[in-house]
């Protein structure tokens, strides 16, 4: 286990150690951090620690983690700004943890690229879980085999995992590019909220489902899409969402 941002160069490539997943643990609490890395490093992953904010994004720009495990309440930078900094230039899956309660807090969170949620207080073993769920989760459809997708003014390359609109580039985090994915693949198909989480996030995981409606709101943003009168993402009230006609 790596503690904080100068605890020595960033792991090699090659061998063995290539082949292990990488999470960094960002938590301020000594107690937790210990624990949870511990966890994690008996159940194979390379780990590192920080302790505050600017310590997590220097080692996310040096060790290129796959999961990010990211505490609300830190020193400094806290985590929503972590979160917003690491999605300029990361697409590492984020799962934030927050000893908050409420609901607002929770899409706050998820609003600024983190993937999901664990509230404190939490146990190690059900965190760990989560992490190899999310590893787990499968990718939309076959990138390679699969056209370009066209809706309006939207372009979706499937093989490149890239969005354009109007030919300017739209940059969406790996989860939000996945439900993307799912809805372009059927167009005039609608799909229920838990038939998303299922191809989305895999039979394997534990979150709310109510991550759905918050990643569906965020790529509505980020395609300039109103709710109210959506032209890429429909909403059928109380069943789930489907793909528009970008009209």
């Amino acid at each position: 286990m790596s503690l904080g941002a100068g605890a020595g160069q960033p792991p090699t490539r090659g061998g063995a150690e290539a082949t292990r997943p990488r999470v960094l643990v960002v938590e301020d609490e000594p107690a937790i951090a210990r624990v949870v890395a511990g966890y994690l490093e008996r159940e194979g992953f390379e780990v590192a620690v920080a302790g505050e904010g600017q310590a997590a994004l220097d080692l996310a720009r040096a060790r290129e983690p796959d999961v990010v495990v990211l505490d609300l309440m830190l020193p400094g930078i806290d985590g929503l700004e972590v979160c917003r900094r690491l999605r300029t230039f990361s697409d590492a899956y984020v799962i934030m943890l927050t000893a908050r309660t409420e609901e607002l807090d929770r899409v706050v969170g998820l609003s600024t690229g983190a993937d999901d949620y664990v509230t404190k207080p939490f146990s190690a073993p059900e965190l760990v879980a989560r992490v190899r769920a999310m590893l787990r989760r499968p990718r939309a459809g076959t990138a390679k085999d699969q056209p370009v997708r066209r809706v309006g003014d939207l372009t979706i390359d499937p093989a490149t995992r890239e969005v354009f609109r109007g030919g300017r580039r739209v940059e969406l985090t790996r989860t939000e590019f996945d439900l993307l994915d799912v809805l372009s693949e059927r167009p005039g198909h609608v799909l229920g909220r838990d038939q998303l989480f299922e191809q989305v996030w895999g039979g394997q995981w534990f979150g709310d489902r109510h991550v759905v409606d918050v990643h569906v709101a965020n790529l509505r943003r980020k395609l300039g899409d109103d709710a109210q009168s959506p032209r890429y993402i429909r909403t059928v009230r109380g069943f789930g969402y489907g793909m528009g006609a970008g009209r």
